[in-house]
Order: structure tokens, then C-alpha cells, then sequence
């Protein structure tokens, strides 16, 4: 004999299935319990030699960087709808600052830790933990000619140092307040850490990173 659900628990499902959270794990903490970086991430030198581990804290599995007078960082390729997942979620912790560092300025445009986003226009977001640079802080930040990067400074100084801190930004906000239109699909996702402008040493450690449909 055939059974059939009632009405409306049919509903129900239909509801939760439109409705529940969608995301897009970029940085998956699951992933780097086998004690080594995924296979999509690509190491990327700017300058000096690069210092990256996988590690395990109370928190969980983490990727450890760490910058003496040196500028790197972790990248990958992504394809995100950015009107299916707007916000941009991550945790972090910093250990040491560039002592100095201040990305307002070319000679000491150091950050213990930063996550970029790049979209397919080639224009970036920049969010980043900075030495001097006032929380909340926004402004252009590239020196290179036809890349257009704006920063938001998530947080500042060590105050939170050795703490982990989870961040939420809302990407199409944030982009449309730099650039003054729709946010393209992200087409690259990468976290960075330097310190050879001031010539001093930075440490940071990153968990997950994500886009998601809500905040969390």
C-alpha cells in the first residue's frame, strides 16, 4: 500500500529547502585536519622566502603564516555568485603585528593578516588587520597600475591579539560603496600576510573562510 506524506509536511521541506543557508566553503577547517593545504591553494611570493604551516589549536585546524620582512600569500581560484552569497565570512587570529605598519602609507604598508577578494572585472576588496590604520578605516590601497583594490580595516593594533575573531562582511555592500555598482560574480579568493616594507616580523593564523547567504 502506497503511503503518502500529508500536505503539509510537503510544505514544510519545500520551505526549508528554498530557505536554508547556502554557502560556498573556501577555506574548509575539515579539510586541513589531514595536516597538509588543500590542493586548490597555490602559494603566491611577492617578496622573501614564505613561512606557511597547518596547525591545530583549541579552536581547531588553522593555516599558520608568518612574515619576516617578506610578503605572501595563500590563493585560489572560486566562482561565486555574489547575489546567491553576499556575505563573506572568516576567522582569524594575529600573534604579531609589522611594528609600524600602516597601510595609508607606501612605506609601511604591512598587515599581519588580510583576506582578498578579487572579481571578474579584475577590481578587489581588500579586508585587513592593520597595525595603525583605525577600525573601520576605508580607502584605495594599490600602487599598481590598473588594479583597483579598496581596503576595509576589520581590526586594528593588538588589543585582540591572540584571540581568535570571527569577521562578517557583506561583499555587494561593500563593493558597491567602492566602486558605485552591481558586485560581478568573485573569481578569486586570497590571504596575504607582509612585513618587508617596514622590515619587521608578522604572524597570523587563519580558520575557516566562507561565503554564505546570511550572516552568521
Amino acid at each position: 500500500m502506497k503511503r503518502y506524506l500529508p500536505l503539509g509536511a510537503i510544505l514544510v521541506f519545500v520551505l526549508q529547502a528554498y530557505t536554508s543557508p547556502m554557502a560556498t566553503i573556501v577555506l574548509n577547517s575539515a579539510s586541513l585536519s589531514a595536516g597538509r593545504l588543500p590542493s586548490e591553494w597555490e602559494i603566491k611570493v611577492n617578496h622573501g622566502r614564505p613561512d606557511i604551516s597547518v596547525c591545530t589549536d583549541v579552536e581547531g585546524p588553522c593555516v599558520r603564516l608568518k612574515s619576516v620582512k617578506s610578503s605572501f600569500g595563500l590563493e585560489r581560484a572560486v566562482d561565486v555568485n555574489t547575489v546567491e552569497t553576499p556575505y563573506l565570512t572568516w576567522r582569524w587570529k594575529v600573534t604579531q603585528l609589522p611594528a609600524g605598519g600602516d597601510f595609508r602609507h607606501a612605506g609601511t604598508d604591512d598587515e599581519a593578516a588580510q583576506v582578498l577578494v578579487a572579481f571578474a572585472d579584475h577590481k578587489v576588496l581588500t579586508y585587513i588587520w592593520d597595525s595603525s590604520a583605525p577600525k573601520g578605516t576605508t580607502d584605495y590601497a594599490s600602487n599598481i597600475p590598473l588594479v583597483h583594490v579598496f581596503a576595509v580595516v576589520c581590526e586594528s593594533g593588538g588589543a585582540a591579539a591572540n584571540r581568535w575573531l570571527s569577521e562578517n562582511r557583506n561583499v555587494v555592500a561593500d563593493y558597491e560603496r567602492a566602486y558605485g555598482r552591481p558586485a560581478p560574480r568573485v573569481k578569486g579568493l586570497r590571504i596575504q600576510i607582509n612585513s618587508q616594507h617596514t622590515g619587521s616580523v608578522a604572524e597570523s593564523y587563519f580558520g575557516e573562510v566562507a561565503f554564505r547567504s546570511s550572516p552568521q
